[in-house]
């Protein structure tokens, strides 16, 4: 959709201290030079705006027209409203002094660790408004008071489609402008900018930085992760986004500093690329054998992923995480979870994460997921609820002074295990002549049969959506090839 005069896609966000700021941006015509945002503390009061505070915008010019997906030149404006109460329900409103947007409310944070829930969606990334609007509306109805929603990666593909972004902001709606979002990149939200046969360089979407304002205090001097590795600190929890895509070396380093520092009773990371992959072909050594042992060291209480299209979560096994003489069954480090909020399904790997010395307490597949996590001083409550409202999965996280959280398994008060073979089908059959053309352009390569599927759309008709994997070299390819066998995208992941 074209932009306009009035404001749209008003995005939330909160500052690295949540207590005393918090950002709203959001999208314009070229037309709008100049643009404000008002705010004021709510009251019942209909004209609690008399109160109100105005803020000069900084405006961006966002030119998609030569870029690939993009296509649309429009104005982002964004506001960061500092000096705020802690604890406090503000109305805020953006706008031309002419155009104004609804009065939207949010809270501040509170200065001390006061019980609150937040929201956690693995990948949107495909049939976004078609199947992930029911999701993420389903998720508010869950938890209309939580204070922040994770994003854990792969909120579109490709990363700078116009269209998918209008997608998700309009699946999403006032729930992006009320409840602040908290995103991390997933390798779907980069594009690859070829310099050659071989070489190449990933670019963040063109619209994240400008549709998301976010806390820069990730690794100085790497402009590149900026608004993609940042952390808060929310109510006794530390809030930690690491981008898993690139510079993952420096952003170690940078982690481990960020743990060392952390005056807070929990710490949860949310990193797209999981550290134990759960569907089938997956392999992530590089990145498990780099972080984990942070993760491990600093006791990290909750790992929050996303990538491989399916639902698991676990925890390594009694040698690998736990001092001697403990039950792993009652006592645990670091809790991994991974989870599909879109309408992408992969299936799940059969051998699961033995191979990596960690043990699988939950999982599913088919099925989309999305999670509400309450913090209630020593105690995390985790409930992962389908997009039609069932319980799946629980459990709690109990903190205590020395030693690992005591852990509580409460998946048997969710519904039974949900996979490929007792729900509806998903995947699609591939037509034997064009498996064959693919497989001769991409020698090397596997089609994951477990990851096709059959669309349309109205200007090219009938087409196929393949994954594809090099299991020499862990590069992964997903392709879209029409009935006539012409290829008309491919993206590669390694």
């Amino acid at each position: 959709m074209q932009p306009s005069v009035h404001p749209d896609r008003i995005m939330l966000n909160y500052g690295a201290d949540p207590t005393t700021t918090a950002s709203v941006a959001w999208r314009t015509n070229t037309e709008e030079k100049t643009a404000y945002a008002e705010i004021a503390k709510a009251t019942a009061a209909p004209k609690f705006w008399r109160t109100a505070e105005r803020f000069t915008a900084t405006s961006t010019l966002l030119d998609g027209s030569l870029v690939e997906d993009a296509g649309i030149v429009a104005n982002y404006h964004s506001v960061t409203f500092d000096e705020l109460e802690p604890n406090t329900l503000y109305g805020y409103r953006v706008g031309d002094g002419d155009h104004w947007s609804e009065w939207i409310q949010f809270k501040t944070a509170s200065t001390t660790n006061d019980k609150f829930s937040f929201i956690y969606l693995g990948d949107a990334q495909n049939n976004i408004f078609e199947l992930w609007s029911r999701l993420i509306r389903q998720a508010f109805q869950k938890a209309p008071d939580a204070r922040f929603i994770v994003h854990a990666g792969d909120l579109v593909s490709p990363a700078n489609s116009e269209e998918d972004w209008e997608e998700w902001f309009k699946a999403g709606s006032f729930i992006h402008s009320m409840i602040p979002g908290f995103p991390s990149p997933g390798n779907h939200d980069y594009e690859r900018i070829y310099e050659g046969k071989d070489k190449y360089q990933q670019q963040l979407s063109i619209q994240w930085r400008p549709q998301f304002t976010l806390p820069e205090n990730g690794p100085k001097g790497i402009d590149e992760l900026k608004e993609t590795t940042y952390y808060m600190d929310f109510q006794g929890v530390r809030m930690i986004s690491v981008d898993s895509n690139i510079y993952r070396e420096e952003q170690a380093e940078w982690l481990r500093e960020v743990l060392a520092n952390n005056p807070n009773k929990w710490t949860i990371v949310t990193y797209h690329h999981p550290i134990y992959p759960i569907s089938r072909g997956r392999s992530d050594s590089k990145r498990r054998e780099l972080f984990k042992p942070i993760f491990d060291e600093f006791h990290v209480d909750l790992v929050l992923q996303g990538h491989d299209h399916a639902y698991a979560r676990g925890r390594a096994t009694e040698e690998h995480n736990l001092i001697s003489g403990t039950n792993k069954l009652d006592q645990t480090g670091t809790m991994y979870v991974v989870s599909i909020s879109g309408g992408k399904m992969y299936r799940l790997s059969p051998e699961g994460w033995r191979q990596w010395g960690a043990e699988k307490d939950r999982d599913a597949e088919n099925t989309q997921l999305a999670q509400v996590i309450t913090v209630d001083h020593d105690t995390l409550h985790f409930q992962s609820y389908t997009a039609t409202g069932e319980l799946y999965d629980a459990f709690d996280l109990i903190k205590n002074e020395k030693g690992p959280n005591t852990f509580v398994d409460r998946k048997s008060t969710g519904i039974a295990a949900r996979y490929h073979d007792n729900t509806i089908a998903y995947h699609d059959e591939l037509p034997l002549d064009i498996k064959n053309a693919v497989l001769a352009k991409y020698r090397g390569f596997e089609i994951e049969i477990d990851k096709v599927e059959k669309r349309f759309d109205s200007e090219i008709g009938i087409y196929y959506e393949i994954d594809l994997e090099n299991n020499i070299t862990d590069v992964e390819l997903e392709i879209k090839i029409t009935e006539a066998g012409v290829i008309f995208e491919e993206e590669f992941d390694d």
